[in-house]
């Protein structure tokens, strides 16, 4: 009996280690760099973060999946080294012979990267998973929607407008009015200019129309023969 349970978990091993192994089929790597992302605040990576990662891994699979049966012993980890990096799949629960297909697994990962991010206190940058491509954060939306920002503007155009056509209408108006007035002021003078002579207020003389001398008037009537 016990040589029967050896064989058979000898048996499993193999099997786990053909399924897990650089570059295997489903397989996907991973590459932490815990110190450029914590500093001196850095934690080792030891078996109970391994078993952190292998949660975190199921724990996405349940997650993208309702149906699904995904195990912590599921995940298998393999070629861990020191800087740390690994490879992982995720055998499938029914059979626990064959691996879960990784598009099935990358889904999930991607749905759920967030997660695992925070789990680590690590990023995207610093939480690699090579042949799973990032996930772009969501938008950050503005407080105030953009329809509004943009209605403010245009409304505060047209209202500068308004202002700058009013401004500058009064200004024209009293330029017109000023002119107009100085134009009348100019020919009342040219009109009812008087000069003094001998202190007597005389009007000017029109040198082109000429005036006429009532008395040498009534003289060249009376001498002027008709």
């Amino acid at each position: 009996m016990l040589r029967a349970l050896l064989l058979t978990l000898s048996v499993v091993a193999i099997a786990h280690a053909e399924l897990c192994k650089p570059d295997a089929q489903n397989a996907f790597k991973v590459r932490i760099s815990i110190k450029t992302a914590l500093g001196d605040n850095a934690y080792a990576w030891d078996a109970s973060e391994e078993y952190l990662f292998k949660a975190m891994v199921a724990f996405a699979m349940r997650r993208y999946s309702s149906k699904s049966t995904t195990q912590i012993s599921n995940v298998l980890l393999c070629n861990v080294t020191d800087r740390v990096s690994f490879w992982f799949v995720v055998t499938d629960s029914s059979k626990n012979v064959t691996t879960v297909p990784g598009s099935e697994v990358e889904a999930a990962i991607r749905m759920n990267r967030n997660r695992i991010n925070s789990a680590f206190l690590l990023s995207d940058k610093t939480l690699q998973f090579l042949k799973i491509t990032s996930t772009l954060s969501p938008p950050v939306e503005p407080s105030t929607p953009v329809w509004l920002i943009v209605f403010g503007v245009v409304l505060c155009l047209i209202v500068a407008g308004i202002v700058f056509l009013v401004v500058s209408g009064i200004q024209k108006h009293k330029k017109k009015n000023k002119d107009s007035t100085e134009r009348e002021n100019l020919e009342e003078k040219v009109e009812v200019t008087v000069t003094l002579e001998n202190g007597i207020p005389c009007e000017v003389l029109d040198l082109k129309a000429g005036r006429i001398n009532g008395v040498f008037a009534a003289d060249d009537e009376r001498f002027t023969s008709l």
